[in-house]
């Protein structure tokens, strides 16, 4: 959705579980998409030569086992379902794997995103061996963490985005330096409905200040109109500032910066958007590499 917000073409992608990839069909309706274990995709002979030679290929691998708020080390190199119904396989190599498709169709440019959490701690390791790859197969690597709030979008979300540059380019480094006017909670259009708490999750609201944590779990937070929004997150809640209830979907979306009519279909909005880089950040770095490198291509 971000790159067709930059302007480019949109020609498919990957993805193995199947009911994301039922949304991603629905919305998108991409030319090339393929419903499996990127691992099988790699492995396939047949694939449409204008999946070569891409102006830009983007990957997020699956990234619970770096982040900080999930069990990092302790999870690495042990198989899980990273969501009902999916294949059980391994997420830290994912990365990897990933390198390996960059490797098979060579693109111009490559990003690869992940969380904040890939560059603290043991996980500096893996940031190390993900760079030696990209060089190893033909890439000029540079890292960025960048902050979506400064980027057009109203929330606090942390990512890190590995760009890496043909070889064979010679142009200069890409400049990414983001600071537009952060947007608050309250300027979000809120909906007025009624409450929807349970009688516990109704006393920890009241009892949280705006910004704070509802009860024990830190990642049910109350929002604060003040602030810019908390990150949405697939798991925890997401509760109004003034209203005792969860955000709505249309909340959801303008935190998330969805369109308002986008179709989950079985999907939960919370969960999709919280697993999201959001749209419009993905646009304005789009849109930069589109400037500095592929326009003087």
């Amino acid at each position: 959705m971000g790159y067709k917000l930059a302007g480019f073409d949109h020609l498919g992608g990957v993805e193995i579980d199947k009911e994301v990839a039922a949304v991603y069909q629905k919305n998108h309706r991409p030319k090339h998409f393929y419903n499996l274990d990127i691992r099988d995709f790699n492995n396939l002979d047949a694939l449409p030569d204008e999946l070569f030679d891409l102006d830009l290929l983007d990957g997020s691998p699956p990234c619970s086992t770096f982040s900080m708020a999930g069990s990092r080390e302790k999870a690495w190199n042990k198989k899980k379902k990273f969501r009902e119904g999916q294949s059980e396989q391994t997420l830290d190599d994912l990365v990897f794997v990933y390198l390996d498709t960059i490797e098979k169709l060579k693109p111009k440019v490559a990003l690869l995103e992940n969380v904040k959490g890939l560059m603290q701690g043991n996980a500096k390791g893996y940031l190390k061996e993900i760079h030696k790859r990209f060089t190893k197969i033909g890439y000029r690597v540079q890292v960025f963490l960048l902050d979506a709030s400064k980027m057009g979008v109203p929330q606090r979300r942390q990512r890190v985005f590995i760009i890496g540059l043909r070889n064979d380019l010679d142009l200069t480094k890409l400049v990414l330096n983001f600071c537009e006017k952060p947007i608050l909670f309250g300027n979000i259009d809120f909906c007025n409905l009624g409450c929807d708490l349970t009688d516990i999750a109704l006393s920890g609201w009241r009892n949280a200040k705006q910004g704070q944590p509802i009860g024990v779990f830190v990642s049910d937070i109350r929002f604060s109109n003040k602030k810019i929004s908390n990150t949405i997150r697939s798991s925890g809640g997401a509760y109004h500032s003034e209203q005792p209830r969860h955000l709505s979907k249309r909340e959801l979306c303008q935190i998330g910066s969805y369109p308002l009519d986008y179709n989950f279909k079985k999907l939960k909005p919370k969960y999709l958007i919280g697993m999201s880089v959001p749209p419009v950040m993905t646009a304005q770095i789009a849109n930069q590499i589109n400037l500095q490198w592929l326009s003087k291509i």
